[in-house]
């Protein structure tokens, strides 16, 4: 343990629904859900406003839509939140080279290798100039722990909630931790929980009084043994700059399970097609491919190949996962699709066998005529995961959709720009109809307008930043020993082109409402004049009393 609270952990508040409430001027102050909006979606992230209701994360979208009706359940934007993480992280970069993510909003910070002085004031004002750099970069609020300890920062941070700062002092750790449930040490989830309740033991107290060798007894050697360290406020893990990725995948939940063999092929080139971009994108190839299958009842199943060498070749990863997928049985359905790679390395080895079959193939699927051409490069979008059934599995994903085969999609929450009336967000579609609000960040709450859902003016667009290049940094307090240099927000973005202008059309009233649209506000709360503005529930508490031996402070 050291002597100063040196080590820092940051987390973001409400991270991806904070985003896109500093995104759209229209839902600041109201409930926002982001995550899964099909019948098997699952919530990422929800808003301040809305975990008043109950709503959490990890909780299925349909249970949330029960206890917060009226909240803007929208998909996720991971373009902005990496683009919003990578700004923050390198803020914590230039406080020490020890920065260790846990997450896009998460980080262990070491301060003493970065040169703080180890004293309450010099690592609390690099906690406030941390908090007022990451506003002005982001807009965004985050959350700071001090401890001398890496599960203690995190505590702190949790206690510090929503956008505070809370120190430890080093030798207040016990008197700290008694109180607390078992459930607040890291490694105590409900199943050991409830073992240890089982056994008389409800607070972090009654464990540290239980003593290392009974705790052993209980939960086994290795557990044990670190439970009654954490117990007594000891923790020795160091801040880990750098940590290998061992594997690279993708995998998709499917809102109906799927029965069709020759779209679950589909499925699975589309996949492969994902999981080599993302292994390209780290400047990674490897030599296993993972295949997981989750079937109707939910039982998953696992297989894996080794190639000769590492690749990065989409062709032979494709193939390679078609080849497990012979194996697997989904005649029941199949809900979850999953593949992956493994056994990572910086360098590749071309497949030259795999490569020959996999252009045979091709050229059989083709009759006579030359080997058909690679799929597309490139992430599919949420429009092609339902994917056109083919034939022969070997070819790769369905071709793009041409114009005049299916309407495009549109999904809540994601950015359009219309050659008239400029960027803005989608609020639902549905009925051949897209609903938009015209708003961008920093500007009033704007109007909403419905299109058809192929209206050649509306276009898909990349997220606006949420702070203008000029702005910089805040005049806050002084920089502190370690403080890097001063850092401007996010880059401006370019909207892409739009096509010839149209005609836009109306707003659909209450019986037509697009799915995923924004519902009317609760009658219960005050009704704002704008139907498309929902209430404003009552704020949660920002912090709570402080602890003895916390200092807590907050805006």
């Amino acid at each position: 343990m050291r002597a100063a609270p040196t080590i820092l952990h940051l987390d973001m508040d409400a991270f991806f629904a904070a985003a896109e409430q500093a995104a759209k001027p229209s839902l600041r102050g109201k409930p926002v859900v982001v995550g899964g909006l099909g019948p098997r979606g699952v919530v990422a992230t929800a808003s301040y406003e809305a975990r008043v209701f109950g709503v959490h994360s990890a909780m299925s979208t349909a249970q949330a839509r029960r206890l917060c009706p009226n909240a803007a359940y929208l998909t996720p934007r991971f373009s902005l939140y990496r683009q919003l993480s990578e700004a923050v992280m390198e803020l914590l970069r230039e406080l020490s080279p020890l920065v260790e993510p846990l997450s896009l909003d998460e980080a262990f910070v070491d301060l003493e290798a970065g040169g703080v002085a180890p004293t309450a004031d010099a690592v609390r004002a690099v906690g406030e100039r941390l908090r007022a750099d990451i506003r002005a970069a982001t807009s965004l609020t985050g959350s700071v722990g001090l401890a001398a300890s890496k599960m203690l920062a995190k505590m702190a941070s949790e206690q510090a909630k929503p956008d505070g700062l809370v120190l430890i002092e080093p030798g207040t750790e016990r008197q700290l931790l008694a109180p607390m449930p078992v459930r607040a040490l890291p490694g105590v989830g409900p199943a050991t929980a409830a073992h240890l309740r089982r056994s008389g033991i409800g607070t972090v107290a009654e464990l540290e009084q239980a003593g290392e060798e009974e705790l052993v007894r209980l939960l086994g050697k290795a557990h044990g043994a670190a439970l009654a360290a954490m117990a007594a406020g000891r923790d020795d893990r160091a801040v880990v700059a750098e940590r290998d990725a061992k594997s690279v995948s993708v995998e998709d939940t499917f809102d109906v399970d799927l029965h069709d063999r020759v779209r679950v092929y589909t499925e699975v080139a589309r996949l492969a097609e994902r999981c080599v971009e993302r292994l390209r994108g780290a400047g990674r190839s490897g030599r296993t491919v993972v295949l997981k299958v989750r079937r109707y009842d939910f039982s998953t199943l696992t297989r894996s190949e080794t190639l000769r060498g590492p690749t990065d070749d989409p062709a032979v990863v494709r193939e390679a996962a078609a080849r497990l997928l012979d194996g697997v049985d989904t005649t029941g359905g199949v809900r979850l699709l999953g593949v992956g790679v493994s056994g990572l390395a910086s360098f590749t080895q071309e497949d030259l066998f795999a490569q020959a079959a996999t252009e045979r193939a091709a050229a059989e699927a083709e009759g006579a005529g030359p080997p058909a051409e690679s799929p597309r490069s490139g992430e599919p979008g949420p429009a092609e995961a339902a994917g056109a059934d083919a034939p022969d599995r070997t070819a790769g994903p369905a071709d793009p959709e041409q114009p005049g085969d299916t309407p495009r999609r549109w999904f809540p929450g994601h950015d359009v720009h219309h050659a008239e009336h400029g960027p803005g967000w989608v609020q639902g579609s549905g009925l051949g109809r897209v609903t938009v609000r015209f708003e961008r960040p920093g500007s009033p709450p704007g109007r909403v307008l419905t299109f058809a859902v192929d209206d050649p003016e509306l276009r898909p667009a990349d997220p606006l930043p949420l702070v203008p290049a000029a702005e910089g940094r805040p005049s806050g307090p002084p920089d502190p020993p370690s403080a890097g240099p001063e850092r401007s927000g996010a880059a401006d973005e370019t909207v892409p082109p739009v096509r010839p202008p149209g005609t836009p059309g109306e707003r659909p009233g209450p019986p037509g409402r697009p799915s995923g649209a924004q519902e009317p506000p609760c009658a219960a709360r005050d009704q704002p004049s704008d139907p498309a503005i929902r209430p404003k529930p009552s704020s949660p508490g920002a912090s709570s009393e402080a602890s003895p031996g916390v200092a807590a402070s907050s805006p």
